[in-house]
Protein backbone atom coordinates (compact mmCIF):
# COMPACT_ATOMS: atom_id res chain seq x y z
CA UNK A 1 0.00 0.00 0.00
CA UNK A 2 2.76 2.49 0.80
CA UNK A 3 3.65 1.80 -3.43
CA UNK A 4 0.16 2.82 -3.84
CA UNK A 5 -0.13 5.82 -1.96
CA UNK A 6 3.17 7.10 -3.18
CA UNK A 7 1.70 6.75 -6.98
CA UNK A 8 -1.32 8.42 -5.38
CA UNK A 9 0.95 11.29 -4.09
CA UNK A 10 2.40 11.47 -7.63
CA UNK A 11 -0.55 12.29 -9.27
CA UNK A 12 -1.04 14.93 -6.71
CA UNK A 13 1.99 16.40 -8.00
CA UNK A 14 1.24 16.58 -11.67
CA UNK A 15 -2.19 17.95 -10.48
CA UNK A 16 -0.34 21.01 -8.76
CA UNK A 17 1.96 21.27 -11.87
CA UNK A 18 -1.13 21.53 -14.17
CA UNK A 19 -3.17 24.04 -11.73
CA UNK A 20 -0.17 26.15 -11.74
CA UNK A 21 1.62 26.23 -15.43
CA UNK A 22 0.02 28.52 -17.11
CA UNK A 23 2.12 31.29 -14.80
CA UNK A 24 4.89 30.28 -16.33
CA UNK A 25 3.55 29.24 -20.76
CA UNK A 26 1.60 32.46 -20.31
CA UNK A 27 4.30 34.28 -22.38
CA UNK A 28 4.56 31.23 -25.02
CA UNK A 29 0.76 30.92 -25.56
CA UNK A 30 0.22 34.85 -26.08
CA UNK A 31 3.06 35.05 -28.92
CA UNK A 32 2.30 31.33 -31.21
CA UNK A 33 -1.64 31.18 -29.96
CA UNK A 34 -2.54 34.97 -29.71
CA UNK A 35 -3.83 34.56 -26.03
CA UNK A 36 -5.26 37.09 -24.15
CA UNK A 37 -5.14 37.92 -20.16
CA UNK A 38 -8.64 37.11 -20.30
CA UNK A 39 -8.36 33.56 -22.32
CA UNK A 40 -5.37 32.80 -19.51
CA UNK A 41 -7.43 33.53 -16.87
CA UNK A 42 -10.60 31.75 -18.78
CA UNK A 43 -8.50 28.72 -19.12
CA UNK A 44 -6.82 28.27 -15.80
CA UNK A 45 -10.48 29.08 -14.72
CA UNK A 46 -11.56 25.67 -16.77
CA UNK A 47 -9.10 23.84 -14.86
CA UNK A 48 -10.74 24.59 -11.42
CA UNK A 49 -14.37 24.79 -12.37
CA UNK A 50 -14.44 21.07 -14.60
CA UNK A 51 -12.45 20.06 -10.96
CA UNK A 52 -14.96 21.10 -9.03
CA UNK A 53 -17.65 19.90 -10.72
CA UNK A 54 -16.58 16.29 -10.27
CA UNK A 55 -16.04 16.70 -6.46
CA UNK A 56 -19.81 15.17 -6.06
CA UNK A 57 -19.38 12.70 -8.50
CA UNK A 58 -16.09 11.88 -7.07
CA UNK A 59 -17.40 10.97 -3.70
CA UNK A 60 -19.97 8.84 -4.50
CA UNK A 61 -17.19 7.18 -6.53
CA UNK A 62 -14.89 6.55 -3.71
CA UNK A 63 -17.40 5.81 -0.97
CA UNK A 64 -18.74 3.11 -3.56
CA UNK A 65 -16.18 1.83 -5.62
CA UNK A 66 -13.15 3.19 -3.76
CA UNK A 67 -9.97 4.80 -4.65
CA UNK A 68 -8.24 2.97 -6.92
CA UNK A 69 -10.72 2.42 -10.26
CA UNK A 70 -11.97 6.39 -9.39
CA UNK A 71 -8.33 7.85 -9.61
CA UNK A 72 -6.69 5.49 -12.42
CA UNK A 73 -9.52 6.08 -14.55
CA UNK A 74 -10.05 9.62 -14.59
CA UNK A 75 -6.33 10.98 -13.94
CA UNK A 76 -5.86 8.13 -17.01
CA UNK A 77 -8.46 9.73 -19.21
CA UNK A 78 -8.41 13.03 -17.90
CA UNK A 79 -5.10 13.76 -17.39
CA UNK A 80 -3.15 12.24 -19.87
CA UNK A 81 -5.61 12.97 -22.49
CA UNK A 82 -6.18 16.54 -21.69
CA UNK A 83 -2.06 17.07 -21.78
CA UNK A 84 -2.22 15.40 -25.50
CA UNK A 85 -4.65 17.97 -26.64
CA UNK A 86 -3.27 20.56 -25.08
CA UNK A 87 -0.41 19.34 -27.01
CA UNK A 88 -1.89 19.69 -30.28
CA UNK A 89 -4.04 23.15 -29.49
CA UNK A 90 -4.29 24.82 -32.14
CA UNK A 91 -6.84 28.00 -30.39
CA UNK A 92 -7.55 29.41 -27.26
CA UNK A 93 -10.57 27.16 -27.57
CA UNK A 94 -8.33 24.22 -27.84
CA UNK A 95 -6.38 25.23 -24.90
CA UNK A 96 -9.83 25.78 -22.62
CA UNK A 97 -11.16 22.43 -23.54
CA UNK A 98 -7.72 20.68 -22.42
CA UNK A 99 -7.67 22.66 -19.18
CA UNK A 100 -11.24 21.65 -18.27
CA UNK A 101 -9.95 17.57 -19.03
CA UNK A 102 -7.55 17.86 -17.20
CA UNK A 103 -9.30 19.06 -14.10
CA UNK A 104 -11.67 16.22 -14.59
CA UNK A 105 -8.38 13.76 -14.41
CA UNK A 106 -7.07 15.59 -11.32
CA UNK A 107 -10.25 16.05 -9.46
CA UNK A 108 -9.74 12.43 -7.60
CA UNK A 109 -6.08 12.47 -7.02
CA UNK A 110 -5.90 14.34 -3.86
CA UNK A 111 -9.36 13.13 -2.11
CA UNK A 112 -8.35 9.14 -3.13
CA UNK A 113 -5.00 10.03 -0.82
CA UNK A 114 -7.73 11.82 2.11
CA UNK A 115 -9.91 9.03 1.79
CA UNK A 116 -7.73 6.09 2.55
CA UNK A 117 -6.26 8.32 5.35
CA UNK A 118 -9.73 9.20 7.12
CA UNK A 119 -10.54 4.99 6.87
CA UNK A 120 -7.10 3.21 7.67
CA UNK A 121 -5.60 6.06 10.00
CA UNK A 122 -5.98 7.83 12.80
CA UNK A 123 -8.02 10.65 13.15
CA UNK A 124 -5.57 12.84 15.23
CA UNK A 125 -2.90 12.41 12.47
CA UNK A 126 -5.13 13.05 9.70
CA UNK A 127 -4.28 16.79 9.51
CA UNK A 128 -0.48 15.89 9.53
CA UNK A 129 -0.97 13.29 6.94
CA UNK A 130 -2.95 15.88 4.75
CA UNK A 131 -0.32 18.31 5.33
CA UNK A 132 2.37 16.20 4.28
CA UNK A 133 0.52 15.23 0.77
CA UNK A 134 0.25 18.92 0.23
CA UNK A 135 3.36 19.70 1.02
CA UNK A 136 5.09 16.81 -1.46
CA UNK A 137 2.54 17.30 -3.60
CA UNK A 138 3.87 21.89 -4.09
CA UNK A 139 6.60 19.99 -5.44
CA UNK A 140 4.28 20.48 -8.37
CA UNK A 141 4.49 24.19 -8.20
CA UNK A 142 8.52 23.78 -7.94
CA UNK A 143 8.67 21.81 -11.32
CA UNK A 144 6.02 24.50 -12.90
CA UNK A 145 8.13 27.28 -12.31
CA UNK A 146 11.89 27.79 -13.37
CA UNK A 147 11.94 23.95 -14.33
CA UNK A 148 9.16 24.56 -16.82
CA UNK A 149 10.74 27.70 -17.91
CA UNK A 150 14.02 25.66 -18.80
CA UNK A 151 12.18 22.85 -20.58
CA UNK A 152 9.99 25.43 -22.66
CA UNK A 153 12.95 26.83 -24.35
CA UNK A 154 14.98 23.15 -24.73
CA UNK A 155 11.96 21.50 -26.10
CA UNK A 156 9.21 24.04 -26.93
CA UNK A 157 5.87 23.96 -25.11
CA UNK A 158 4.51 21.27 -27.38
CA UNK A 159 7.08 18.84 -26.99
CA UNK A 160 6.88 19.48 -23.20
CA UNK A 161 3.47 18.98 -22.67
CA UNK A 162 3.46 15.32 -24.90
CA UNK A 163 6.17 14.68 -22.11
CA UNK A 164 3.53 15.23 -19.58
CA UNK A 165 0.59 13.33 -21.28
CA UNK A 166 3.32 10.10 -21.11
CA UNK A 167 4.24 10.17 -17.61
CA UNK A 168 0.51 10.87 -16.86
CA UNK A 169 -1.00 7.23 -18.37
CA UNK A 170 2.17 5.88 -16.68
CA UNK A 171 1.21 6.93 -13.30
CA UNK A 172 -2.76 6.07 -13.73
CA UNK A 173 -1.05 2.70 -14.82
CA UNK A 174 0.92 2.49 -11.49
CA UNK A 175 -2.53 3.72 -9.66
CA UNK A 176 -4.52 1.02 -11.03
CA UNK A 177 -1.66 -1.61 -10.52
CA UNK A 178 -0.64 -1.05 -6.52
CA UNK A 179 -3.37 1.03 -4.87
CA UNK A 180 -5.24 -1.22 -2.34
CA UNK A 181 -8.73 0.16 -1.56
CA UNK A 182 -9.83 0.38 1.92
CA UNK A 183 -12.30 -2.25 3.28
CA UNK A 184 -15.79 -0.52 3.06
CA UNK A 185 -17.66 1.27 5.37
CA UNK A 186 -20.93 -0.33 6.71
CA UNK A 187 -23.03 -0.79 3.76
CA UNK A 188 -26.15 -0.98 5.87
CA UNK A 189 -25.72 2.97 6.53
CA UNK A 190 -26.58 5.01 3.77
CA UNK A 191 -26.06 8.78 2.98
CA UNK A 192 -26.06 12.11 0.83
CA UNK A 193 -24.39 15.12 0.26
CA UNK A 194 -27.96 16.48 1.95
CA UNK A 195 -26.63 14.51 5.24
CA UNK A 196 -23.18 16.14 4.80
CA UNK A 197 -25.18 19.91 4.90
CA UNK A 198 -27.16 19.04 8.05
CA UNK A 199 -24.30 19.29 10.14
CA UNK A 200 -24.32 22.80 11.56
CA UNK A 201 -21.04 23.15 12.66
CA UNK A 202 -19.85 22.79 8.62
CA UNK A 203 -21.75 25.52 7.84
CA UNK A 204 -19.29 28.10 9.62
CA UNK A 205 -16.45 26.38 8.03
CA UNK A 206 -17.40 25.98 4.38
CA UNK A 207 -17.04 30.09 3.83
CA UNK A 208 -13.23 29.80 5.13
CA UNK A 209 -12.83 26.90 2.92
CA UNK A 210 -13.98 28.41 0.10
CA UNK A 211 -11.39 31.35 0.43
CA UNK A 212 -8.68 29.96 2.04
CA UNK A 213 -6.74 28.31 -1.18
CA UNK A 214 -8.18 31.42 -3.29
CA UNK A 215 -5.16 33.91 -3.26
CA UNK A 216 -2.53 31.18 -3.42
CA UNK A 217 -4.27 29.15 -6.19
CA UNK A 218 -4.99 32.11 -8.36
CA UNK A 219 -1.26 34.19 -7.73
CA UNK A 220 0.71 30.93 -8.28
CA UNK A 221 -1.74 29.27 -10.80
CA UNK A 222 -2.00 32.42 -13.22
CA UNK A 223 -1.67 36.49 -12.47
CA UNK A 224 2.15 35.90 -10.54
CA UNK A 225 3.42 35.62 -14.25
CA UNK A 226 1.73 38.21 -16.08
CA UNK A 227 2.07 40.82 -12.58
CA UNK A 228 5.53 40.51 -13.41
CA UNK A 229 5.81 40.74 -16.77
CA UNK A 230 3.27 43.91 -16.70
CA UNK A 231 4.89 45.56 -13.71
CA UNK A 232 8.43 45.06 -13.84
CA UNK A 233 9.08 43.46 -17.50
CA UNK A 234 9.96 40.24 -16.45
CA UNK A 235 10.68 37.58 -19.09
CA UNK A 236 10.20 33.97 -18.89
CA UNK A 237 13.30 33.05 -16.26
CA UNK A 238 12.18 35.84 -14.41
CA UNK A 239 8.96 34.57 -13.63
CA UNK A 240 10.39 30.95 -13.34
CA UNK A 241 12.52 32.15 -10.65
CA UNK A 242 9.63 34.32 -9.03
CA UNK A 243 7.09 31.62 -8.97
CA UNK A 244 9.48 29.16 -7.45
CA UNK A 245 10.00 31.44 -4.29
CA UNK A 246 6.13 31.47 -4.10
CA UNK A 247 6.15 27.44 -4.60
CA UNK A 248 8.87 26.72 -1.95
CA UNK A 249 6.73 29.14 0.27
CA UNK A 250 3.64 26.94 -0.34
CA UNK A 251 5.74 23.94 0.40
CA UNK A 252 7.07 25.25 3.39
CA UNK A 253 4.05 26.49 4.76
CA UNK A 254 2.15 22.78 4.26
CA UNK A 255 4.74 20.95 6.03
CA UNK A 256 4.70 23.64 8.92
CA UNK A 257 0.72 23.59 9.16
CA UNK A 258 0.15 19.50 9.64
CA UNK A 259 1.90 18.89 12.64
CA UNK A 260 0.73 22.39 14.69
CA UNK A 261 -2.70 21.49 15.27
CA UNK A 262 -0.99 18.84 17.84
CA UNK A 263 1.19 21.16 18.81
CA UNK A 264 -0.97 24.10 19.43
CA UNK A 265 -4.13 22.22 20.34
CA UNK A 266 -6.39 24.01 18.11
CA UNK A 267 -6.88 23.49 14.48
CA UNK A 268 -9.65 26.63 14.21
CA UNK A 269 -7.39 29.65 15.38
CA UNK A 270 -4.38 27.95 13.65
CA UNK A 271 -6.32 28.04 10.49
CA UNK A 272 -7.47 31.70 11.54
CA UNK A 273 -4.33 33.17 12.03
CA UNK A 274 -2.19 32.20 9.32
CA UNK A 275 -5.59 33.42 6.90
CA UNK A 276 -5.41 36.76 8.61
CA UNK A 277 -1.55 36.73 7.98
CA UNK A 278 -2.45 36.55 4.49
CA UNK A 279 -5.09 38.61 4.28
CA UNK A 280 -2.53 41.66 5.25
CA UNK A 281 -0.09 40.76 2.64
CA UNK A 282 -2.93 41.34 0.35
CA UNK A 283 -3.91 44.89 1.39
CA UNK A 284 0.03 45.22 1.81
CA UNK A 285 -0.22 44.20 -2.27
CA UNK A 286 -3.82 45.93 -3.36
CA UNK A 287 -1.77 49.25 -1.71
CA UNK A 288 1.39 49.49 -3.22
CA UNK A 289 1.16 46.90 -6.13
CA UNK A 290 4.15 48.53 -8.17
CA UNK A 291 6.27 48.95 -4.89
CA UNK A 292 9.33 47.02 -6.09
CA UNK A 293 10.27 43.55 -7.16
CA UNK A 294 11.76 42.46 -3.77
CA UNK A 295 8.35 43.70 -1.85
CA UNK A 296 6.10 42.42 -4.42
CA UNK A 297 7.88 38.87 -4.06
CA UNK A 298 8.05 39.21 -0.04
CA UNK A 299 4.38 39.61 -0.37
CA UNK A 300 3.52 36.92 -2.34
CA UNK A 301 6.27 34.05 -0.58
CA UNK A 302 4.01 35.02 2.62
CA UNK A 303 0.99 34.69 1.06
CA UNK A 304 2.28 30.96 -0.40
CA UNK A 305 3.87 30.15 3.39
CA UNK A 306 0.85 31.40 5.50
CA UNK A 307 -2.09 30.62 2.52
CA UNK A 308 -1.40 26.94 2.78
CA UNK A 309 -3.86 25.74 5.51
CA UNK A 310 -6.01 24.17 3.10
CA UNK A 311 -5.17 20.56 4.53
CA UNK A 312 -6.14 21.91 8.35
CA UNK A 313 -9.56 23.17 6.99
CA UNK A 314 -9.82 19.86 5.10
CA UNK A 315 -9.29 18.34 8.67
CA UNK A 316 -10.74 20.52 10.75
CA UNK A 317 -14.10 20.06 8.22
CA UNK A 318 -12.99 16.16 8.16
CA UNK A 319 -13.52 15.78 12.23
CA UNK A 320 -17.57 16.32 11.95
CA UNK A 321 -18.30 12.95 9.31
CA UNK A 322 -19.42 9.95 10.25
CA UNK A 323 -17.84 7.27 8.48
CA UNK A 324 -19.62 6.40 5.93
CA UNK A 325 -19.65 9.94 4.73
CA UNK A 326 -15.98 10.90 4.56
CA UNK A 327 -15.65 10.51 0.93
CA UNK A 328 -18.64 12.95 0.13
CA UNK A 329 -17.58 14.64 2.84
CA UNK A 330 -13.99 15.67 1.89
CA UNK A 331 -14.87 15.80 -1.65
CA UNK A 332 -17.52 18.60 -0.38
CA UNK A 333 -15.12 20.54 1.18
CA UNK A 334 -12.69 20.24 -2.21
CA UNK A 335 -15.91 21.71 -3.96
CA UNK A 336 -15.62 24.72 -2.21
CA UNK A 337 -12.55 24.82 -2.02
CA UNK A 338 -11.52 24.40 -5.54
CA UNK A 339 -14.89 26.03 -7.25
CA UNK A 340 -14.63 29.22 -5.23
CA UNK A 341 -10.93 29.53 -6.80
CA UNK A 342 -12.29 28.70 -10.32
CA UNK A 343 -14.73 31.41 -10.48
CA UNK A 344 -12.46 33.32 -8.99
CA UNK A 345 -9.73 33.11 -11.89
CA UNK A 346 -12.39 33.68 -14.43
CA UNK A 347 -13.68 37.08 -12.44
CA UNK A 348 -10.53 38.27 -11.86
CA UNK A 349 -9.40 38.03 -15.80
CA UNK A 350 -12.69 39.76 -16.84
CA UNK A 351 -11.74 42.61 -13.87
CA UNK A 352 -7.99 42.97 -15.49
CA UNK A 353 -9.36 43.26 -19.11
CA UNK A 354 -11.37 45.88 -18.17
CA UNK A 355 -9.40 48.04 -16.17
CA UNK A 356 -7.91 51.20 -17.28
CA UNK A 357 -4.14 50.35 -16.78
CA UNK A 358 -2.36 47.67 -15.94
CA UNK A 359 -1.53 48.85 -12.43
CA UNK A 360 -4.86 49.21 -11.83
CA UNK A 361 -6.26 45.73 -13.10
CA UNK A 362 -4.01 44.37 -10.47
CA UNK A 363 -5.01 46.62 -7.88
CA UNK A 364 -8.71 45.38 -8.63
CA UNK A 365 -7.61 42.02 -8.43
CA UNK A 366 -5.09 42.06 -4.99
CA UNK A 367 -7.94 43.89 -3.41
CA UNK A 368 -11.25 41.18 -4.48
CA UNK A 369 -8.38 39.02 -2.51
CA UNK A 370 -7.96 41.00 -0.13
CA UNK A 371 -11.63 41.46 0.92
CA UNK A 372 -13.47 37.53 0.17
CA UNK A 373 -10.50 36.09 2.69
CA UNK A 374 -11.17 38.75 5.50
CA UNK A 375 -15.42 38.09 4.43
CA UNK A 376 -14.23 34.34 5.12
CA UNK A 377 -12.51 35.28 8.28
CA UNK A 378 -15.44 36.93 9.50
CA UNK A 379 -18.21 34.24 9.88
CA UNK A 380 -15.34 31.57 10.24
CA UNK A 381 -14.54 33.45 13.93
CA UNK A 382 -17.69 31.75 14.90
CA UNK A 383 -17.01 28.26 13.90
CA UNK A 384 -16.66 25.33 16.37
CA UNK A 385 -13.13 24.29 17.57
CA UNK A 386 -12.64 20.26 17.05
CA UNK A 387 -9.16 18.86 17.11
CA UNK A 388 -9.84 15.00 17.46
Amino acid sequence: MKVGIASLVLAYVLSQFYRAFLAVMSPVLTVDLGLSPADLADASGFWFLAFAAMQIPVGVALDRFGPRWTAAVLFGTGAAGGAALFAVAGSGFEVKLAMGLIGVGCAPVLMANYYIFARQFSARVFGTLAGLVIGVGSLGNIASSLPLALALDAFGWRGSLWVLAGVSLAVAVAIAVSVRDPERADTAVRGSILDILRIRALWLILPVMAVNYLPTGALRGLWIGPYMADIYGMETAGIGRVTLAMGLGMVLGSFAYGPLDRILGTRKWLVFGGNAIVAAALVALWAMPAQGVFFAVAMLVMVGIFGASFPMVMAHGRAFFPPHLVGRGVTLLNLFGIGATGLAQVYTGHLKATAVSAEAGYVAIFGFFAVAVILGLAVYVFAEDRTD
